[in-house]
């Protein structure tokens, strides 16, 4: 199953894919954000474009687990999107993706202008990876 990846910024949304293998996580864009409706759109052309028949969110949790205002803006955004494609919509806990890119993005000395381009989308592969880990673990799990 494809899958499609999003970090969903206030600005900015950064935007990943995967193939029918679901082994690798790649990153594809960073779009602009034009207001909700817009976004919505933009974000649900992009699914069915890619074929992508699960998007993963970034759920931008408390540092405690909780959830807080930012956590409920993605899920009402998610439940949205949901009803816009035949795809289902799940979440991934994303506390420190973005400091985990910017430091990859450090360690391969790409400068700070660059880094604030891609970030977003490098974001968005670290969700959808870290997702795609979990589902392969836990399906090992049960065949063991």
């Amino acid at each position: 199953m494809r899958h499609l990846g999003i970090d969903l910024g206030e600005a900015r949304i950064g935007i990943a894919t995967c193939g029918e293998s679901e082994m690798f996580a790649s990153p594809q864009e960073t779009y602009k954000c034009r207001g909700r409706a817009a976004d919505l759109a933009y974000i649900a052309d992009y699914c069915r474009m890619t074929g992508a028949g699960r998007v993963v969110i970034g759920l931008p949790l408390n540092m405690d687990g909780s959830t807080g205002p930012r956590a409920q803006k993605v899920m009402d955004f998610g439940a949205e999107l949901a009803a816009m494609v035949d795809a289902e919509v799940v979440y991934q806990d994303e506390r420190l993706t973005t400091v985990t890119g910017e430091n990859m993005l450090i360690e391969a000395g790409v400068r700070r202008e660059k880094r604030k381009q891609v970030i977003d989308k490098i974001a968005a592969a670290i969700i959808l990876e870290t997702y795609l880990d979990s589902k392969h673990k836990s399906e090992n799990r049960q065949q063991s």
